[in-house]
């Protein structure tokens, strides 16, 4: 289904910018990215089938996954298509909005080695964390959840039982590992903090709201135990613009399951 968005500016003006979303998968992150830039777009959503992205997907791209984004600029004859969450965060902000970059160089240091700002190479590194590092083990149990609810009732006892003992022994430990670092982050952040690089808003944190959620709806993330990441996860939703994109998947589809 396609929906328009609202507020555009000089800049989207002169794009066409098409977001592909799936239910339950990372394109939340990006309809809640153009909602923060207030551009124009279009919003096409996906159901899954199987649990799996829909063969439509493939039309758009070959790997058939979402996030997908099209962006056409006036008088191009085709539009570009973005994949990979990372890329497509980049790439909107780079064209639609600077301000969700932190600044790179320190004054008097620019281009040099070790002349970027902590704000900015904090950024960088959670723009490639959340994909590369914290996401799989989240995938890791969804895995697992699936196994457990899944498994014929015949060999469910055995299932349960190695999947009981990989989260205790692999996935459990990382993912602790993962939230204890997340907190340290949150409450060392500079500029006072609030956010991950600093006191204002970043695609990073941006693309680290979807396994934080996840977390918080697995039980991994708690208040007790983590109350600075608890309450910077509060923060994100809090945002205007992820309310708005919520709305937006309410409207559209008649509701929102942010769970994996």
């Amino acid at each position: 289904m396609a929906m328009e968005g609202q507020n555009g500016t000089e800049a989207s003006g002169k794009a066409k910018v098409t977001l592909y979303w799936l239910e339950k998968s990372r394109a939340q992150r990006i309809l809640w990215l153009l909602e923060e830039l207030k551009i124009d777009y279009e919003l096409k959503t996906y159901k899954r089938v199987n649990m799996q992205a829909p063969a439509e997907l493939k039309k758009i791209h070959p790997l058939g996954k979402a996030p997908l984004i099209s962006i056409q600029a006036e008088g191009a004859a085709e539009p570009i298509v973005l994949a990979e969450s990372g890329l497509i965060t980049e790439y909107l902000i780079d064209h639609f909005g600077p301000w969700l970059a932190p600044k790179r160089w320190q004054e008097g240091k620019e281009n040099q080695v070790q002349g970027e700002t902590e704000e900015w190479l904090r950024y960088r590194y959670f723009m490639h964390y959340t994909e590369g590092t914290i996401m799989p083990y989240m995938v890791f149990a969804l895995l697992f959840k699936i196994i457990k609810a899944k498994s014929p009732f015949f060999i469910k006892p055995v299932a349960n039982a190695i999947a009981g003992n990989i989260e205790s022994m692999y996935l459990k430990p990382n993912l602790e590992t993962n939230l204890d670092f997340l907190e340290s982050q949150v409450k060392s952040a500079p500029n006072g903090g609030g956010f991950l690089c600093g006191s204002t808003l970043t695609g990073a944190d941006i693309l680290m709201s979807y396994p934080l959620s996840a977390a918080k709806g697995r039980s991994d993330l708690t208040k007790d135990k983590y109350p600075a990441l608890w309450a910077y996860v509060d923060r994100l939703e809090e945002r205007d613009g992820y309310k708005k994109s919520v709305q937006k998947i309410i409207e559209v589809e008649g509701s929102y399951d942010p769970s994996f």
